[in-house]
């Protein structure tokens, strides 16, 4: 099959996961994605990708690791510098050893050396399959910042472990005092390419951007190539580790990045959003190239060997196991070691297991061993290479499965409200900051700024609609507001209702235009529950009942007609009035005024239209516009920090909606500009 056309399958199949995700959010993506890849292979066997090791360590392995470097967590590494230092170093040296020599055991068929490199490459932990899994589920924040931290090293050290292994694998010669020496060389040979390399390309970066070149399309394509340029560099100039050297690589850009990302908001904004896009396409064409393994692999070492399916599957869970066993007997002991020293509580049973099943695997071991060679280098085939392939994918299919399972059952309800105690999450502290700009700008409507200040209310009401969509996928719990603003909705439709029934009533509405009336309550009442394909039905219907209503009893009097409309018009508004006089009513003694607001706002958003009052000079709306716009961007940035000083948010809250307030402004002063 053609190149194109699988990346083409490969780019649909990621779209069908993320939507697949969304109304299963229980099952964590690299999962969707993995099942995806086995349903490609098994009904496309033509669809097969094979890159040579280098080009899929520069195109998959060099990227995603320069992010992490980019996403230091610094004060957590600094804080938690023992465990994950611990981890990443001598858990990963345990591992390699002890698991190599546990399945050179078990598959005496697997040399050494080649059990060496399968065991490295499964040391590395994948902060992404975990935090797919902590999505719904509350892990002890503790243990995740050790595996954020820990996935910045091990990386690096789990690769260039499997790179020693392999190339002993392949030339049939090992020299402990080689390696090591040559260990030495390609580790800090590559943390000074990539310190130095770092700086030097950064500040070229800003010597174009003092020469008159600032534009933000070209400073950021700059930034997503550094990786690959710092990678290369090190590879093939010093023959030292372009793993390593792409990880100092990357923070010593997220150094730059904190002292420049107020005066480089919009280069920042943009270089974060196409990360965003550059590393969910790579981190889900692995596990979707994991997939597409499965089956092959699964195949050929069937073909190469006496075993069947259920007997390699039972090497691959083994295998797994023993990884999770090294890494809680760690764990266990290692925290235990810490507790004599009094650095730490005395250890449980239970979180030493937590932290053992957070360690799952995930792309960079499925990038590793992909890279595995074909060939010795004598010419004969990589021995069971196909077997190694299935064993690595089935240990990350395993300890993805564990977790899934296992990890809710050992987070009990009481450690989740404890954790959640006197804290918001990311979309509760977002929407409260929208629900007070609203107030702010509803505080200052005029007669003058009326249809520009609703305009933009509304649009942060679509931005607080969004986030409850976004809460009710990542959280199993609905958001606090949106039961709440249901109900004031509906409430509100109920005065209307009675208003229109007390008209017909007193006669001064005829049957077909009560009925019509009553229809589109009714409909509203039902797009309260509905989602945007019922929503198009609906808005369809309403046009359609509407033109066969005015067909039927106003074919041939234009005039009649008209005067249907106004009058239909004016009973709305007067409807609308009863609702708005309900609601402000509500507002004075509910504990929730500003709910109250937010639906007040759509009403009086709705009334404006019907009033059709006459447009504002465009010059003056367009300053009507920014002006308010300032207003509110300040209000948010106000609303963020008094979140941060109560405590209700944490440090990494606050950055991320200081980093949504200045994309923001950025597309405000963008349409400006234009």
């Amino acid at each position: 099959m053609d190149l194109l056309m699988i990346i083409l399958f490969l780019l649909v199949a990621l779209l069908a996961s993320n939507i697949i995700g969304h109304y299963i959010p229980f099952i964590p993506t690299a999962l969707i994605q993995i099942a995806l890849g086995i349903i490609l292979a098994l009904f496309i066997p033509s669809l097969e990708l094979t890159l040579e090791t280098e080009w899929f360590l520069l195109l998959f392995v060099a990227p995603l690791l320069y992010n992490d470097g980019r996403n230091f967590p610094r004060e957590d590494l600094w804080n938690m510098r023992m465990p994950i230092l611990g981890n990443a170093i001598v858990l990963v040296l345990i591992t390699t050893v002890g698991g190599g020599y546990f399945i050179h055991w078990m598959i005496p068929s697997i040399p050494l050396a080649a059990a060496f490199a399968l065991a490295a490459i499964l040391s590395p932990t994948d902060p992404v399959a975990v935090n797919g899994i902590a999505k719904r589920i509350h892990i002890p924040e503790k243990i995740l910042s050790v595996v954020r931290g820990e996935s910045l090293i091990n990386d690096a050290s789990g690769l260039v472990a499997f790179k020693y292994a392999v190339a002993a694998a392949v030339s049939g010669y090992f020299s402990i005092r080689e390696a090591f020496v040559n260990f030495s060389y390609t580790f800090f040979v590559g943390a000074l390419v990539g310190l130095i390399l770092g700086f030097i390309l950064i500040e070229i970066r800003f010597f174009v951007r003092r020469a008159g070149v600032r534009d933000a399309v070209f400073h950021s394509l700059y930034q997503i190539l550094l990786p690959f340029i710092i990678y290369l560099v090190a590879e093939h100039l010093f023959h030292a580790s372009g793993v390593i050297a792409v990880v100092i690589g990357g923070i010593v850009q997220a150094l730059y990045k904190d002292h420049t990302e107020t005066i480089l908001a919009e280069e920042q904004v943009l270089t974060e959003n196409v990360w965003a896009i550059i590393l969910f396409v790579l981190n889900g064409i692995v596990f979707l190239l994991l997939g597409l393994n499965i089956p092959d692999s699964m195949e050929r070492s069937l073909e190469d060997s006496n075993s069947n399916n259920w007997i390699i599957i039972s090497y691959a869970i083994a295998i797994g196991i023993i990884i999770l066993l090294i890494r809680f007997v760690w764990s266990h002991l290692f925290s235990y070691w810490r507790y004599t020293r009094e650095l730490e509580e005395k250890p449980e049973l239970k979180m030493s297991l937590i932290s053992s099943l957070v360690g799952v695997r995930g792309a960079v071991t499925m990038a590793g061993i992909l890279s595995l060679p074909i060939f010795l280098d004598n010419g004969d085939p990589f021995p069971e290479r196909s077997l190694i392939l299935f064993l690595a994918s089935g240990v990350i299919l395993f300890t993805l499965i564990i977790a899934t399972i296992f990890l809710p059952l050992l987070t009990d309800n009481e450690e989740r409200i404890e954790l959640k105690d006197g804290q918001l999450t990311f979309h509760e502290a977002k929407s409260e900051v929208v629900v007070r700009t609203v107030q702010r700008v509803r505080s200052l409507v005029t007669d003058e700024n009326r249809l520009v200040a609703y305009e933009l209310i509304e649009n942060l009401q679509t931005m607080f609609r969004q986030t409850q969509l976004e809460a009710n996928a990542d959280d199993s719990s609905k958001p606090k507001y949106a039961a709440k603003i249901a109900k004031i909705r509906l409430d509100a439709l109920g005065v209307e209702k009675k208003f229109i029934d007390q008209m017909y009533w007193d006669k001064n509405l005829d049957e077909a235009m009560y009925t019509s009336l009553q229809n589109s309550l009714k409909d509203r009442e039902e797009l309260l529950y509905t989602n945007v394909r019922k929503r198009m039905f609906f808005t369809l219907r309403r046009i359609l009942r509407e033109a066969s209503l005015a067909r039927r009893h106003y074919r041939n009097e234009k005039e009649s007609y008209l005067s249907y409309i106004l009058m239909r018009q004016d009973v709305r508004k007067k409807s609308y009035a009863a609702a708005m006089d309900y609601l402000k009513e509500k507002r004075k003694i509910s504990k929730f005024p500003e709910l109250y607001t937010i639906v007040l706002f759509e009403y009086d958003k709705a009334y404006e239209r019907l009033r059709k009052q006459p447009t504002l000079d465009l010059v003056r709306e367009e300053e009507i516009r920014e002006e308010l716009n300032l207003i509110i961007l300040e209000t948010q940035r106000e609303e963020i920090h008094k979140l941060y000083e109560k405590g209700k948010i944490s440090r990494d809250q606050e950055k991320d909606l200081r980093r949504l307030v200045n994309y923001m402004e950025n597309i405000t002063l963008y349409e400006h500009i234009e």
